[in-house]
């Protein structure tokens, strides 16, 4: 029996967050309806729909934070809670008729260049392959779970939670609970704990710089005046975006040139940890040993106080191993524990660079070939050897603080490139090795002003910096510069050609 070709969707798209969403709406901007988004998950949302702990809000001001095209003026508070988000997600998923493109449940194993059909062969859990003319990975930057090597885990007797699978049917009131990490994400969720364990001993490795958050409830008159006139959010976002911009790109990327900066945002840190911990010696626990933005800092008005609770423990002695009972520190302190909370973070340069095996032309394994090599992507978005491949999550792409920052300069890239094959009539576009590694010398070059290089990042232990201790998850340029970059790159610096010529023009 012949064996049915599988059918040629116009594209592929890995993931159903705010990034594939962005993708598929940009594609059917140019014309492009044949797609299909196939998501490891239940349901879209990505991170908003994977993340449920308590206390779980968007780090950044609300209003920076959702497309610019589809501004949304419910936000209920400056800094929205993450069920308002999954909220977002949906609308923006009904409005752009997305839904009817997506499927749950999709483990996608692999990607692999097919030369003689000049497509994408993506290989689902299950055996299945769906094919594309174009593959864009949009699996997030944050979305493999990093489990702690600590000795003994798995042999807890107790209830172990990671924060990306939160249990909501687990009662934690009057319970003795440890929680190992103190990023970002155990910023929001400790004092929550706090609020109902009988005993919480946070485990801290590295502290974290927090600033002030200006938070509350946006008044009803704000968000009428938002809806009936979106100039007055525009503002908004322009205002909160400049204040991001001066954190991010002077005090991090332009530590070299502008010390003053990032010794601001380290004094307003230290400053409001002075405030709310009058405790010399806690307060040395708590402040960073390492420089302003080697590790992203964040927003809390809570997080600090929540040590000086009498049933709150902060530990800073490395962890020896866990057994059944509770965790024992390296000096043989043991604290029994009914509930192990796991805010570890996430396994960002070994998994989730890729996410999936992608091979492309020549059989090269993008993974291995970035680890083997250096990280890069041309403009954050394409890679040699990669035909009609986009990875919406590369070196280089994440601009600015904001996440749609990123996204919408992505999506301008792509609609220049896309209009640009249609006016060529071709079918097949694959970035040049040279203009890749010229891309690739300015960034490492931009870098060397930046706090990353210049500055003292040793103890941050920050997911910024890789396995080679080069950070490159971060493009070192303005947010303005990236966005104009989207739609004046060189169309030179990529390779045309017809599906019939391009295996030999290869």
């Amino acid at each position: 029996m012949t064996v049915p070709t599988p059918h040629l969707h116009d594209a592929v798209i890995v993931g159903a967050g705010f990034g594939g969403m962005g993708a598929a709406i940009e594609l059917r901007r140019q014309g492009f309806d044949d797609l299909v988004v196939l998501e490891r998950e239940d349901d879209l949302g990505g991170t908003w729909h994977v993340n449920r702990y308590p206390g779980l809000a968007v780090d950044i001001p609300s209003s920076t934070y959702s497309y610019s095209f589809e501004p949304n003026p419910h936000w209920s508070r400056l800094f929205a809670p993450g069920p308002e988000l999954k909220r977002y997600a949906e609308h923006v998923a009904d409005k752009y008729d997305l839904r009817r493109l997506m499927r749950f449940g999709a483990v996608v194993e692999g990607a692999r260049w097919d030369e003689e059909t000049s497509s994408w062969e993506v290989a689902v859990e299950g055996g299945e392959v769906v094919r594309g003319r174009f593959l864009l990975t949009a699996t997030g930057f944050l979305s493999q779970p990093r489990l702690p090597d600590i000795p003994g885990v798995e042999e807890f007797a107790g209830t172990v939670m990671h924060t990306t699978r939160w249990d909501d049917d687990v009662d934690l009131a009057g319970k003795r609970v440890g929680i190992i990490g103190t990023g970002a994400t155990a910023v929001q969720l400790i004092p929550e704990l706090a609020k109902v364990a009988g005993h919480l001993t946070v485990y801290q490795r590295t502290p974290i710089y927090v600033s002030p958050k200006l938070d509350g409830p946006v008044p009803g008159v704000v968000r009428g005046a938002f809806a009936r006139i979106p100039l007055t959010q525009r503002a908004t976002r322009l205002v909160g975006t400049s204040i991001l911009e001066v954190l991010m790109v002077a005090g991090v990327l332009h530590f070299r040139d502008l010390p003053w900066a990032n010794a601001l945002g380290k004094r307003v840190c230290e400053a409001h940890l002075r405030r709310q911990v009058r405790d010399p010696e806690l307060r040395a626990k708590l402040t960073p040993d390492y420089d302003f933005g080697c590790k992203r800092p964040t927003f809390s008005n809570t997080y600090y106080p929540t040590f000086t609770q009498p049933h709150v423990d902060l530990e800073t002695t490395s962890i020896d191993h866990v057994d059944a009972a509770g965790i024992v520190t390296a000096d043989g302190r043991r604290v029994d524990l009914d509930v192990l909370v796991l805010a570890t973070g996430f396994n960002l340069w070994e998994a989730n660079f890729p996410a999936i095996e992608v091979v492309g032309r020549e059989g090269r394994n993008l993974g291995q070939w970035w680890r083997e090599t250096r990280f890069s992507a041309y403009e954050g978005i394409s890679v040699p050897k990669f035909p009609n491949f986009f990875s919406l999550n590369s070196p280089y792409s994440y601009s600015g603080l904001s996440y749609f920052t990123t996204i919408e300069t992505q999506m301008a890239h792509i609609g220049r490139l896309l209009r640009a094959m249609r006016k060529r009539d071709a079918d097949v576009v694959e970035v040049t090795e040279e203009a890749n590694q010229r891309f690739l010398d300015r960034m490492t070059g931009l870098l060397g002003n930046s706090v990353f290089n210049a500055g003292s990042c040793a103890t941050a232990r920050s997911y910024y910096f890789n396995q080679h201790g080069e950070a490159v998850l971060l493009r070192p340029t303005s947010t303005l510069s990236a966005t104009r970059e989207a739609t004046r790159f060189p169309l030179e610096d990529y390779a045309f050609a017809p599906a019939r010529l391009a295996a030999s023009a290869s």
